[in-house]
């Protein structure tokens, strides 16, 4: 994956993008934001940009990068692959840390001049799950790198990091991606079909790792409930009525795991539910049609935009958004979460 080809994340990249071609890229980064919104891609395009054999300045214009790499040269392909002798990758070991032995290793290969490439690049992917111990021991490293190397951490929650690693690294901080974005990559990387990639970009909360990791037919159905619930809530006041929607919500499933699965199933027709909002407030802002995550329900759109106000919908967002942090944060009661949001919406 190149740095022209990476979905989204326009401004980064072009920083990114001007750095190189002014040899002003610092020598320790911080990529942090969502799950699977790609900074894990773009630290290794980043990696391909800096030792492409043949990088050359691209012809500015609309969405031009000044520098990119080229994709097909020997580095650029041993990279892609994972087995570039000066761009090494440290991820969390089966114990789901990454232990101080891992960073003293790196931190010893980082010492020595680049074998194959311009520079070294280390990457330390879920950099959050560092053990203090070796997190410590990066400090120095961080603070005077080599100079023929450049360290990447990213991270999703840069906050468990320690303040005096942070503080040492610029922090360049990834977006979320569009629906638009999601479904381009989910077509053009990973073989989907338009229909599955909206369908599965829609509920993906901007995250490809998160379309990813759901089936089409878990989306389908999670927005066909979640378009329900929403309809059923803005048609009528009854309480008894609403309470059928919590129900449907929480779906019982009787395989092995069944609470992680209702609790999984359950955050999915959440997340759902705001795509859907955040269609409607497009709508009753004027905005344009083709912004919407969930296009192929327009109709649908259409008719809860006709039921919500201004003030309706920011209420109700807030609430779905509440609902979602009490479940996923708080580990609340699937049903106790259910019953709650039918009576607030």
């Amino acid at each position: 994956m190149l740095l022209r080809d990476v979905s989204g994340h326009r401004s980064v990249l072009d920083l990114l993008a001007r750095a190189l071609a002014r040899d002003t890229l610092p020598p320790t980064l911080l990529f942090v934001g969502s799950d699977g919104v790609g900074k894990r891609r773009v630290a290794l395009a980043l990696a391909q940009a800096i030792n492409c054999q043949s990088a050359t300045p691209a012809k500015k214009g609309k969405g031009g990068q000044p520098l990119t790499a080229c994709g097909t040269c020997e580095s650029c392909q041993r990279i892609e692959r994972g087995v570039h002798g000066d761009v090494l990758l440290v991820e969390p070991g089966d114990s789901g840390a990454i232990k101080v032995d891992q960073v003293r290793d790196v931190i010893d290969r980082a010492s020595y001049r680049p074998f194959e490439g311009r520079r070294r690049v280390v990457i330390i992917d879920e950099a959050d799950l560092l053990v203090p111990e070796a997190q410590n021991a990066l400090l120095k490293t961080l603070e005077e790198p080599p100079g023929a190397s450049v360290f990447v951490l990213v991270s999703s929650r840069p906050d468990v990091l320690l303040a005096t690693v942070r503080s040492r690294c610029p922090r360049l901080r990834f977006g979320r991606l569009t629906a638009a974005e999601v479904t381009e990559t989910l077509v053009r990387d990973h073989g989907y079909t338009e229909a599955d990639a909206r369908a599965a970009a829609a509920s993906a909360d901007g995250s490809i790792g998160r379309a990813l990791g759901a089936d089409s037919t878990s989306v389908a159905q999670a927005r066909e409930v979640a378009s329900r619930a929403l309809q059923t809530a803005t048609a009528s006041a009854d309480p008894k009525r609403r309470m059928e929607c919590a129900k449907d919500l929480i779906a019982k499933n009787k395989k092995k795991g069944a609470p992680a699965a209702d609790r999984e199933a359950l955050a999915l027709r959440l997340r759902a539910m705001t795509s859907l909002l955040r269609d409607v407030g497009l709508v009753l802002s004027g905005g344009n049609d083709a912004g919407l995550a969930n296009a192929d329900l327009g109709s649908e759109v259409m008719k809860l935009a006709d039921r919500y106000d201004g003030d309706r919908i920011v209420r109700a967002f807030s609430a779905v958004d509440r609902a979602l942090g009490a479940l996923t944060v708080r580990n609340a009661s699937p049903k106790v979460v259910a019953d709650w949001l039918v009576l607030q919406l």
